[in-house]
């Protein structure tokens, strides 16, 4: 019997935001604007970084490797849920929802790793001034994003795999798009190991980062503080500013979404919370970095200039 209902379910059916047809013109001008204000900070910020030759220096070169990895990752999700706000239901084969929660747990993982590579990217930055072109060369910033990389394929294609061996029961998902959770309550059979392997992996990719930006910044604070000038301290704390202030917000919405015990919130809650990482999260990249970095801004002005020249 679970043969035969595994061989029925080819496709799925993203709910989306159904609970709020209503809403859904709204939702969908909202969303679009803030996925187009996405796409054009993240493809500012690599322009102007490429553009600009001051820029190219390894923090600059990890923000653009961010910028681009969060564009990628908002392609997989946002526009098909723009689509399912104008038709509702739309169904999903089984290989486009595999693939889509392949790319988002790739992307999402090593989004996670480059914030934490930036933040190893201050620390020798401010603790080791004097070795910082030598330690951070360009085959160790290269080494560096191909192992966040690489740490998000790997960890991807064990959680997803162990979600699509599963037997499926039911074709409805609860989500407007194929994430961990949502899909594995449609399983036929009981999913405590899969629930533990996605727990398991979910701590590794969010606390160990966590945990070796924390000790980069206690790190990095400590050495802040033994500067003698206040204009030195305060330089210091601003090259810091724009990537804690995302590093706080990324991690805080990861943890809320993928550590908390199993949910209780309503699907509306849990919709809420997955717009915020999925659309404000990527979009908060690009308006930190430009906002709160001097250099970015000086840069983007230059460009605008000769533009208008």
């Amino acid at each position: 019997m679970q043969s035969n209902n595994l061989s029925e379910v080819t496709e799925f059916i993203l709910l989306g935001f159904s609970n709020f047809h209503e809403h859904k013109i709204t939702l969908f001008v909202i969303f679009l604007f803030l996925y187009i204000l996405t796409l054009a900070g993240n493809a500012i910020i690599v322009t102007i970084i490429y553009i600009d030759h001051h820029l190219h220096t390894p923090m600059y070169f990890f923000l653009s490797i961010l910028a681009s990895s969060e564009t990628v990752y908002t392609l997989v999700i946002i526009p098909r849920m723009l689509s399912s706000l104008v038709a509702q239901n739309q169904p999903i084969s089984l290989a486009g929802c595999t693939t889509q929660m392949f790319f988002f747990v790739t992307l999402a993982i090593n989004n996670c790793f480059l914030l934490t590579v930036m933040g190893y990217d201050r620390y020798v930055a401010i603790c080791n001034p004097l070795r910082y072109t030598v330690i951070m060369s360009k085959k160790v910033c290269v080494q560096l994003m191909c192992g966040a990389f690489g740490i998000g394929l790997a960890m991807a294609a064990v959680q997803v795999s162990s979600i699509f061996t599963l037997p499926f029961c039911h074709r409805v998902v609860g989500h407007f798009f194929c994430d961990i959770l949502p899909v594995m309550k449609l399983s036929c059979i009981d999913t405590t190991i899969n629930e533990i392997i996605n727990f398991v992996i979910s701590s590794f990719v969010i606390l160990v980062p966590m945990g070796l930006v924390f000790i980069s910044y206690v790190l990095i604070i400590s050495t802040i503080l033994k500067i003698a000038s206040a204009e030195g301290r305060k330089k210091a704390f601003a090259t810091c500013a724009s990537h804690l202030t995302v590093v706080i917000v990324h991690y805080g919405c990861a943890s809320i979404a993928y550590l908390k015990p199993k949910s209780e919130n309503s699907i509306e809650q849990d919709l809420l919370l997955s717009v915020t990482y999925t659309i404000i999260t990527p979009l908060l990249n690009p308006v930190v970095y430009s906002l709160r970095n001097k250099e970015v801004k000086d840069a983007l002005r230059k460009v605008v200039g000769r533009k208008i020249s």
